[in-house]
């Protein structure tokens, strides 16, 4: 199942010599359980910070991050790498797949990473299919395209059953109509794997797809949208 993200009263202030940068200012949202939210925003306008606060992968200056009510700002630093390792998937612009390994074998190793036991093949495959890919699990990544690797990137990602998915413009590198697919396919991934997904773009032909839009300029959230007729509490 997906989470509920709250974030609250969240700053993010980095020194840069003599100076401090604020890059995130008061931020107030919730990121709902099992949806797929777009956090839209120019470069600098501090939507991949937030990501890496909300991924656990950096420390917020102040404020708090609470998961299904466990604020993870207070967690050590072990027990971080062990909530990414299991509640979280993660997809980046750039893919970062293993160059030596086939498509099956790069979601298998994500699996062994994460811990997982048992027999992969079935869950593997299982992925590899929901993304269009059930052709392609022998190849290697320099025989797919930038969308196909991509798409086993995501399939890499939700391999182990993550509650949450955070997608870093994951489709910037991609045409348009590719970059369409990719987040047709991150928001299936809602309704098969009831999984919480937040992607960030600057790409405003992909604003639609999202279930709630959060839009950030210079570190602030300035505008919140639902492309759902049922309310969400979103904002704070």
């Amino acid at each position: 199942m997906g989470a509920t993200i709250k974030i609250e009263h969240l700053n993010r202030i980095f020194p840069v010599g003599n100076q401090q940068i604020q890059v995130l200012t008061d931020i107030n949202a919730v990121i709902p359980d099992s949806r797929f939210t777009i956090l839209r925003g120019r470069s600098g306008s501090g939507k991949t910070t937030l990501m890496n606060q909300i991924g656990a992968l950096d420390t917020p200056s102040s404020g708090s991050i609470l998961l299904d009510g466990q604020d993870l700002v207070k967690l050590s630093d072990r027990q971080k790498e062990d909530l990414r390792r299991k509640k979280f998937g993660f997809v980046f612009q750039a893919v970062s797949l293993i160059p030596t390994m086939t498509a099956y074998q790069n979601v298998e190793f994500s699996l062994r990473m994460a811990g997982v036991r048992g027999d992969y093949r079935h869950r593997v495959e299982e992925t590899l299919r929901m993304v269009g890919l059930a052709g392609r699990m022998n190849h290697m990544p320099a025989e797919m395209s930038g969308g196909e690797q991509q798409r086993v990137a995501i399939a890499r990602g939700i391999a182990h059953h993550p509650s949450i998915l955070l997608a870093d413009e994951p489709t910037a590198e991609l045409d348009s109509g590719m970059a369409a697919e990719v987040t047709r396919i991150l928001k299936e991934m809602t309704r098969k794997e009831h999984v919480t997904v937040l992607m960030t773009t600057h790409d405003v032909g992909l604003m639609d797809a999202g279930d709630v839009v959060i839009e950030l300029q210079g570190g602030r959230i300035v505008d919140v949208k639902e492309n759902e007729s049922n309310k969400l509490d979103v904002l704070s």
